[in-house]
């Protein structure tokens, strides 16, 4: 496996494909040496050439706007490809990214890592279940510290709060109530560099269920927080991470002077491994994940959507219902 990029989530996917027992080289314009060393595993490789010549599948980590280029130059080597959402900068580059792949006969997966999530795989499979009856009404939050990296808060390299926090939810919202009409969304801010930045995303699914995504970065050191509450005729499905936040082992902290309770290790299995076992199986030629190609470009498009309507004012419809085609205005905010 070749891990292309050293930041956060790669510090994450690192260790998932070690535990699986996956030989894993690291190429990054910076850390690749020091994510190596921190994991006690993988290899460091000296350039992205080597790295394609190596490896028989890529895990892409790095940000927004090198996501297509990079995903072209694995297909084009043959490799398979597990690369972090959004799938691309927009759905055009998306969609263009799964044409290629499969023309060159290799698999495309986004890493849309809250479908693994075990509150969300429980909350859905309850709504497949039947246990609300059909959707009627969705509310999805996703609250954490504004991103320090100084590409997250230009709007033209990350896509903004919706594009790069916002869509694990308007990809479950989608999944749980399917295809998206239209699509309605605000956005407020507060001035300065580490301002609060919040938006909420309507969707009007084609058979009529509504959806509310609200997202916020907030301030740093704000704790992360998510909820969902899911409604139809026959009940009420909801989750609160404050409220139910995953069971954890506190061992103590190194240091006598920290104050307060640190996180310590989760009891359950990591989400992000989930994930990525169920890639790998794939890759090995076992049944697809739960979370496709296509899936990562409807995203990209009902993110896009979210974003033309917030400098618009008006609901952005999108064509055929199923996220084909541009999207477009259809009205004025009521």
């Amino acid at each position: 496996m070749g891990l292309v990029g050293a930041g956060g989530i790669a510090s994450v996917h690192l260790p998932a494909w070690l535990s699986l027992g996956v030989t894993v080289l690291v190429c990054s314009t910076d850390g690749a040496a020091e994510l190596v060393a921190a994991h006690r595993g993988g290899a460091a490789v000296d350039s992205l050439e080597e790295l394609l010549d190596r490896c028989d599948a890529v895990d892409v980590c790095t940000p927004t706007t090198t996501h297509a280029d990079l995903v072209l130059r694995a297909a084009a080597a043959g490799c398979h490809v597990l690369c972090e959402k959004p799938l691309a900068r927009t759905a055009v580059e998306a969609a263009h990214l799964v044409d290629r792949c499969a023309a060159a006969g290799v698999q495309l997966y986004p890493g849309h890592v809250v479908r693994y999530f075990g509150e969300y795989a429980a909350m859905h499979a309850a709504v497949v279940d039947g246990a609300v009856g059909p959707v009627a009404v969705q509310r999805f939050t996703r609250t954490g510290s504004r991103p320090s990296a100084d590409w997250f808060s230009d709007d033209a390299l990350s896509g903004g709060l919706v594009l790069d926090q916002s869509i694990h939810d308007l990809d479950f919202a989608r999944w749980n109530a399917g295809e998206v009409a239209t699509v309605f969304a605000r956005e407020v801010q507060t001035p300065g560099r580490h301002g609060i930045r919040s938006a909420q995303v309507i969707l009007t699914h084609v058979d009529g269920a509504l959806s509310y995504v609200t997202g916020t970065w907030a301030r740093p050191g704000t704790t992360f927080r998510t909820t969902f509450e899911v409604a139809g005729p026959a009940g009420l499905l909801r989750h609160d991470s404050r409220e139910n936040p995953p069971f954890l082992v506190d061992g103590g902290h190194r240091d006598d002077s920290a104050t307060g309770l640190l996180p310590g290790s989760l009891f359950v299995e990591s989400p992000f491994l989930t994930e990525i076992r169920e890639v790998y199986g794939a890759f090995r030629g076992g049944s697809p994940p739960r979370v496709s190609a296509a899936d990562g470009v409807h995203a990209v498009r009902i993110a896009e959507a979210a974003v033309q309507s917030m400098a618009s004012g008006r609901a952005v419809a999108l064509d055929g219902g199923a996220g084909q085609g541009v999207p477009t205005s259809v009205g004025a905010a009521s």
